[in-house]
């Protein structure tokens, strides 16, 4: 069984950058992308690479940029992270959204209808070793599976409006995953749910989204609080006291 692993990173990360400006008479450079922000001298994206590049069971890596970050990301890994290009990894042009970035990357997949195809966001660098294989294995089971955590807080519907938000409800949290990735399918699920997204002008928040749309059922394999998506200034002060750890 091949397993491929697609990483959406053509994302402009624009949470990122409300961090506070420098002061002083020289303007700040414009904050780059979050998944190239460093993390301990790093960009983040090379730390989530890493782990993928590590496991003995992902076959190829997907990586989806803007088309004038390949060249140079390329460069950078050739010199900082040669492990990471020796794990048959592609660099290929994303698009406009996340969707589009991995239907870009799975149109590059050469796999049989049983193979597993991975998709992981680029910003989150502690994802484990055995995250990675219980998603594989739930996947390879179910058809679907996602990692995913239980919510610890009291989880309520509102109803949104012009002077604010209004609850309409409290949802039982034992019925409430909070979703991360990775997100696991059979290559056959996967390709199925994207043509069928794409036919309809369908856009989905994950790719299990698109999947339970298909009709298809997706299981739900424990993730962890460690393994966080840095999108905000606060989520990199916490990476970093992870990476200390």
């Amino acid at each position: 069984m091949k397993v491929s692993v697609i990483i959406p990173a053509a994302g402009l990360g624009t949470r990122m950058a409300s961090a506070p400006a420098a002061t002083g008479p020289k303007p700040r450079k414009a904050a780059p992308s979050k998944q190239f922000t460093e993390l301990g001298g790093t960009p983040i994206l090379i730390h989530t690479l890493r782990r993928f590049a590590k496991s003995t069971e992902i076959n190829e890596i997907i990586v989806a940029l803007r088309q004038a970050e390949i060249a140079p990301f390329r460069a950078r890994l050739e010199k900082e992270a040669p492990e990471i290009l020796a794990k048959r990894t592609v660099l290929l042009e994303g698009g406009e959204s996340r969707q589009q970035s991995v239907a870009n990357a799975l149109a590059a997949v050469s796999a049989a209808v049983d193979d597993i195809v991975l998709v992981h966001d680029a910003v989150r660098p502690f994802v484990t070793e055995e995250m990675i294989h219980e998603v594989i294995a739930g996947a390879s089971k179910y058809g679907a599976a996602i990692a995913g955590v239980p919510a610890v807080d009291t989880v309520k519907q509102v109803e949104r409006t012009s002077e604010g938000a209004l609850i309409r409800a409290t949802i039982p949290r034992e019925k409430i995953v909070l979703a991360q990735t990775p997100q696991g399918f059979r290559y056959e699920v996967l390709k199925k749910a994207f043509d069928e997204a794409t036919a309809d002008g369908f856009v989905g928040t994950d790719e299990a989204s698109l999947v339970e749309r298909s009709g298809h059922e997706v299981a739900v394999v424990m993730g962890s609080p460690r393994n966080i998506k840095i999108t905000t200034p606060a989520d990199l002060e916490l990476a970093e006291y992870y990476l200390t750890r």
